[in-house]
């Protein structure tokens, strides 16, 4: 059940990667907040890239998405924030600042099958994995990966870029 929580974690982590992909361009552009990463360093907030559902924010820590390599993005998600099914060719590791994230696996978002990720909670989802998420308070967290950064929806019509 444990491995269950760390892979619905990781899950949400691929999510807001591909989501820091589209941030990190937006970057150029002026921030609407800041807030400090864990190296004391301020973070630039912008809206999500556009392969997540509207709402999002994201900020880069550190590298950079849409290149190979490693990268960490922070995700902030409003109060019933919700991620459809999907899956990232690489794996990605989340930790949970505040909030509560609820992440479960499979090709259908039920709340009933999720985990809940309290802060300092962290955990890994394996590349491929179907999984999906919810932030049933305000929610922020970590995402780690190796880029570059894709989402890829279980159902095609829950893609965001398909819905505009």
């Amino acid at each position: 059940m444990h491995n269950v929580r760390q892979r619905g974690i990781a899950a949400v982590c691929a999510v807001a990667m591909l989501s820091f992909a589209t941030v990190a361009s937006a970057q150029a552009k002026p921030a609407n907040a800041t807030a400090a990463s864990n190296d004391g360093k301020s973070l630039t907030w912008g809206p999500a890239p556009d392969v997540f559902p509207t709402g999002a924010k994201m900020a880069v820590e550190r590298g950079d998405p849409s290149k190979p390599g490693e990268f960490v993005v922070r995700l902030s998600f409003p109060a019933g924030y919700k991620i459809p099914p999907h899956w990232h060719p690489t794996a990605e590791h989340v930790r949970v600042h505040s909030g509560e994230f609820l992440v479960g696996m499979g090709d259908a978002l039920d709340q009933s099958k999720t985990m809940k990720m309290a802060p300092g909670d962290t955990g890994s989802i394996g590349a491929k994995m179907n999984h999906f998420a919810i932030a049933t308070v305000p929610t922020v967290l970590s995402i780690r990966s190796e880029g570059p950064f894709a989402m890829t929806y279980v159902n095609a019509a829950d893609d965001p870029r398909k819905q505009k």
